[in-house]
C-alpha cells in the first residue's frame, strides 16, 4: 500500500489515522480559545486576581497566536509539515502542563503565551498535512471530514469546560491536553507522511513577525493597564512594522495583497465581527456565573446553541452565499448578531434561561451562521487562486487580533474596576455597557459591508472548509499542493 505523500486513501486505515491527528491537533488549539472563558471566576478566585489577569489569560494565548500563525505555516512549508505539526503539538503539551500547574496569575500568563506559540505552529500544520497526504481525489473529502469533526468538537467544548470546572477543576481543562497531544504525536509519527514545499527557498521574515508580536503587546498592555507609554510605543512599533513589511523582499504581511479593494473592505469587516465576538463570549461568560448564578457547566451549556447552529447550518449558509453573492449575507449577519447581544441585556440576576438567555443565544447563532461561511468565501474570492493560503491566513490572523484588542480595550470603556467581577451589582451594571459597544461595532461592520462588499466578477479560491464552528477566527485554508 502506497503511503507517501500525496498517495493515501482516505477509505484506508492510514487515512483514518491521519484524519484523528489532525483533528485532535487542530481541536486542542481550538477548545483552548474558548473553553477558558467559563473557567474564568474560578480562575480569579483560586488565585486570588484582578480582573486584568483574567483578560491576560485569555489574551496572551491570542497575542502569540495571532502574531506567529502566518509564520507558523511557512515554517511548515519549508521545513515538514509533519516536524513542525508534530513541534507545535509539544510544545503545545508543555504550555498546556504549565498551565495546569501555574500557582498564580502571572505564571498562568506566562504559560499561555507559550501555548499560543505551540498553537501557531499546529493549526496551519494540521489542514496542510491533510491536503499534501491524501490522493487528490479525496482531498475535499478529507477537509470535510476535518472541518464536521472539528466542529463537534467545538460545539461540546464549552460543555466540557465547564463539566471540568465544576468536576475535577479549572486546571484539568489545560491538563487534558497532555494525554490528547501524546496520542497525537504517536500517531503523527507513525501513520503520518513527511511532506514540504520543494519550491519554498524565501526567507523567513522574522523581524516581521517579532515587530508584529511587539506591537499587539504593546497595545494589548496599554489598553489593559491602563498605560498611556505602552499603547504610544505599540503604535511606533506598528508603523515600523509595516515599513519593514513594504521593504522586505519576502514578507510576513505582503502589503500588495491589500491593492484588493475587496480583501481589505473584508478583512474590515471580519475585525469588526471578530471583535465584538470576542468581548461578547469574554463577559458573557462571566454575567451568566457572576451575575446570574449559573454554574461553570451551567454557563457552558447556555453557549452552547452558537455553536450547535453554526455546526448545523454553516454548510448550507455557504451554499446560499455562492448563490446570492456575499454582500447581503454580511450585512444581515451582523445586525443579527448585535440585535442577539441586545437581547443578552434582559440577563440580571435570576434570569430564566429559556426567557432571556436562550432567545439571545439563538438570534446570535442565526447572525453567525448566516455571516461566517460567506465571510470566508469572499476572501478566498478577493485574491488569485496561488494566493488563497495566504490570504486565508491573514484573514484568520485579523480576527484574532481583533479579539485580542477587544478583550483588552472593552473593559477600559465600559468602565470595569480591577475586583468588577467579585460584584454582580457592579459586573452587571458595566455589563448593561458593554453590549451596545458590541453591537455598534457590528454595525460598523454590516455598513462597511454594504457598501463595499461586491459579489466576484471572476472565479477565484473557492473554500474548502464547508463547517466552521470558530468563535474567535474564520478557518484557515490553504492552498493545495501540487498533484503527484
Amino acid at each position: 500500500m502506497d503511503n507517501s505523500p500525496g498517495s493515501i486513501r482516505l477509505s484506508t486505515a492510514t487515512g483514518r489515522w491521519v484524519i484523528l491527528t489532525t483533528v485532535l491537533g487542530s481541536s486542542m488549539a481550538l477548545l483552548d480559545s474558548t473553553v477558558v472563558n467559563v473557567a474564568l471566576p474560578r480562575i480569579g478566585t483560586d488565585l486570588n486576581t484582578d480582573l486584568a489577569v483574567l483578560q491576560w489569560t485569555v489574551n496572551a494565548y491570542m497575542l502569540t497566536l495571532a502574531g506567529l500563525i502566518l509564520l507558523g505555516g511557512s515554517l511548515g512549508d519549508r521545513y515538514g509539515r509533519r516536524k513542525i505539526f508534530v513541534f507545535g503539538v509539544v510544545w503545545f503539551a508543555v504550555g498546556s502542563l504549565l498551565c495546569g500547574l501555574a500557582p498564580n496569575g502571572a505564571v498562568l500568563v506566562a504559560a499561555r503565551a507559550l501555548q499560543g506559540i505551540g498553537g501557531a505552529l499546529l493549526t496551519p500544520g494540521s489542514l496542510a498535512l491533510i491536503q499534501a497526504s491524501f490522493h487528490p481525489e479525496d482531498r475535499a473529502r478529507g477537509v470535510g471530514l476535518w472541518s464536521g469533526l472539528g466542529g463537534v468538537g467545538a460545539a461540546i467544548g464549552p460543555f466540557l469546560g465547564g463539566w471540568l470546572v465544576d468536576g475535577p477543576g479549572w486546571r484539568w481543562i489545560f491538563l487534558v491536553n497532555v494525554p490528547l497531544a501524546a496520542l497525537c504525536v504517536a500517531v503523527a509519527q507513525k501513520h503520518v507522511p513527511e511532506s514540504r514545499d520543494p519550491k519554498h527557498h524565501g526567507r523567513f521574515d522574522v523581524l516581521g513577525a517579532v515587530l508584529g508580536a511587539a506591537a499587539l503587546a504593546l497595545l494589548t498592555y496599554g489598553l489593559i493597564g491602563p498605560h498611556v507609554w505602552a499603547g504610544v510605543a505599540g503604535v511606533v512599533v506598528a508603523v515600523a512594522f509595516v515599513m519593514v513589511e513594504r521593504r522586505r523582499p519576502d514578507p510576513m504581511l505582503p502589503p500588495s495583497i491589500f491593492q484588493s479593494r475587496q480583501f481589505t473592505a473584508v478583512n474590515l469587516v471580519t475585525m469588526c465581527v471578530y471583535a465584538a465576538f470576542a468581548g461578547f463570549f469574554f463577559l458573557t461568560a462571566l454575567q451568566l456565573q457572576v451575575v446570574a448564578g449559573y454554574s461553570a457547566l451551567g454557563a457552558g451549556v447556555a453557549l452552547l446553541p452558537t455553536t450547535v447552529l453554526m455546526l448545523v447550518l454553516s454548510a448550507k449558509s455557504g451554499e446560499l452565499g455562492e448563490r446570492i453573492g456575499p454582500r447581503i449575507p454580511l450585512t444581515v449577519g451582523p445586525l443579527l448578531c448585535a440585535s442577539g447581544m441586545l437581547l443578552m441585556l434582559r440577563v440580571g440576576e435570576d434570569a430564566s434561561y429559556v426567557r432571556d438567555v436562550l432567545p439571545a443565544m439563538l438570534v446570535m447563532g442565526m447572525g453567525m451562521v448566516t455571516l461566517v461561511a460567506p465571510l470566508t468565501s469572499s476572501v478566498m474570492s478577493s485574491v488569485e487562486s496561488g494566493r488563497a493560503g495566504l490570504a486565508s491566513g491573514i484573514n484568520n490572523a485579523a480576527a484574532r487580533v481583533a479579539g485580542l484588542l477587544a478583550v483588552a480595550a472593552l473593559p477600559l470603556l465600559a468602565g470595569m474596576g480591577p475586583e468588577v467581577y467579585r460584584s454582580a451589582v457592579e459586573f452587571g451594571a458595566a455589563f448593561r455597557r458593554a453590549m451596545p459597544m458590541c453591537a455598534g461595532v457590528l454595525v460598523v461592520g454590516s455598513l462597511i459591508a454594504w457598501s463595499t462588499v461586491r459579489k466576484p466578477a471572476r472565479e477565484a479560491a473557492r473554500p474548502e472548509c464547508k463547517v466552521n464552528c470558530g468563535v474567535v477566527a474564520p478557518p484557515l485554508e490553504q492552498s493545495a499542493p501540487p498533484e503527484h
